[in-house]
């Protein structure tokens, strides 16, 4: 398919104008080709910021003309703009081209208006990336709805202690060691709470801000350890297509919640290669959340998605926990702690209602306080 007709086509994607037939073969087009996937990905984030300049452009005229009328009476004197030639020079040295491939699509003026949103949207140069820890806010309401008051009911967070984040996290260790995202534990405590709603004491081991990856640890005399854990760290690169699927606490801290969906690429946001791009919906409060392959092995830890881009999302590959627990023996403070990461899966075979009633039982939310 050439160039040009590819971005025919991905546009008549977006836009809905493919039938349901040639959307469907699109998309196992999509789930073959990373390359094709990441065009249709950034393509989108170019419409939305084609449409957020449109906006803007309106409340421009609407402004110009306000302005108007106050210089008609007398009322408001003109500032003389300043370096804007100087800029547009440079935005079109730096942005060729994409701006090539906006005019097969609308001309100069799609040229001129790609120039101008690039220029007005810093997110289009490093702040797409969103994290998905909850909110302190979100999870007040959570406990609120399950009846969990801070402070007026019995729990755990020590009294007077101001919840900062929270989010998802995972055994890895029947000792009680669960791996979640760093930017989960903003603050310098934190408990889990367990699918079935108990709430359980953990101590922040050790966090990798670099790899967005720490260590907690399970102490409290409530905590039952299991015998075994069902899934193995996968230590290699998995494959791209595969099949994924996710178990997370985006809503209550004992509402568990299943998503599915598909390895988009190999290398996560702008090639970084311990990450993985995935194609699933993630909500905030899924930070740490493990994703799982088809054989219930467990290749990485959802940490952020795409603001504008509707489904992607990535994750820290699993290599980056076995390079974790490989830090801790080289770290004097951590050295003797021995942690055994799962080597076998159990679930293999199994069909997925049976996986998730399974594992879901190794899932844990976690929220941080100071």
């Amino acid at each position: 398919m050439e160039d040009i007709q590819l971005l025919e086509t991905i546009e008549k994607y977006l836009s809905g104008e493919l039938s349901d037939q040639e959307r469907t073969e699109f998309d196992v087009i999509r789930q073959k080709s990373a390359d094709i996937d990441q065009m249709v990905v950034e393509h989108k984030l170019f419409l939305n910021q084609m449409e957020t300049y449109a906006k803007r452009k309106n409340i421009t005229h609407t402004s110009q003309q306000v302005f108007s009328n106050l210089l008609a009476n007398g009322e408001w004197a003109p500032i003389e703009a300043v370096g804007v030639p100087n800029k547009v020079i440079q935005l079109w040295s730096k942005y060729k081209k994409v701006i090539a491939i906006a005019a097969s699509f609308g001309g100069f003026f799609a040229i001129f208006t790609s120039i101008i949103v690039m220029y007005l949207s810093p997110s289009l140069n490093g702040s797409q990336l969103l994290q998905l820890s909850k909110a302190v806010e979100v999870i007040k309401k959570n406990q609120q709805v399950q009846g969990h008051l801070l402070n007026e009911v019995k729990t755990k967070v020590p009294e007077n202690a101001k919840l900062i984040s929270g989010g998802s996290g995972f055994l890895i260790d029947t000792k009680g060691y669960i791996i979640t995202n760093a930017h989960v534990l903003k603050g310098d405590g934190a408990i889990v709470i367990n699918s079935k709603g108990q709430e359980l004491n953990a101590r922040i081991i050790y966090s990798d801000v670099t790899n967005d990856l720490a260590l907690l640890k399970i102490e409290d005399k409530d905590y039952k350890q299991p015998k075994t854990i069902p899934y193995a760290i996968r230590r290699k690169i998995s494959d791209l297509g595969e099949e994924i699927f996710t178990l997370g606490f985006p809503r209550n801290d004992n509402d568990i919640v299943y998503g599915k969906g598909y390895l988009s690429a190999q290398t996560g946001y702008e090639g970084d290669s311990s990450s993985y791009q995935i194609q699933i919906n993630a909500n905030p409060g899924y930070s740490g959340a493990p994703i799982f392959n088809s054989n219930g092995e467990l290749i990485g830890v959802i940490s952020t998605r795409q603001k504008l881009a509707e489904g992607v999302a990535f994750a820290v590959k699993s290599t980056e926990i076995i390079d974790v627990v490989n830090a801790l023996k080289g770290n004097e403070k951590t050295k003797d702690i021995n942690i055994k990461l799962p080597k076998f899966t159990s679930s293999a075979s199994s069909n997925r209602k049976s996986q998730l009633d399974n594992l879901k039982n190794f899932m844990y939310s976690v929220k941080s306080f100071n």
